[in-house]
């Protein structure tokens, strides 16, 4: 799937060295760091409605330091 980038003057210059670095091309990457990082924004993302969710459920909520106390961690 096609799909457009617009990177900063300096992201392109260093994507631009390290592909002429190593011999790989500037897609291979790209791709890299996506597949790096893709599963981290997801949990983050993840976790955001969690707490978007239990906040509008209106159940209490305590602090984590209160919790971890309670199961000893």
């Amino acid at each position: 799937m096609p799909l457009s980038v617009r990177l900063t003057a300096d992201e392109e210059a260093r994507l631009t060295a390290l592909a002429a670095r190593t011999g790989r091309s500037k897609t291979f990457y790209v791709r890299q760091a996506i597949a790096l990082h893709l599963s981290e924004l997801e949990e983050r993302y993840w976790a955001d409605e969690a707490v978007r969710e239990w906040e509008a459920s209106g159940k209490p909520s305590r602090p984590a330091t209160q919790l971890w106390d309670e199961l000893g961690v």
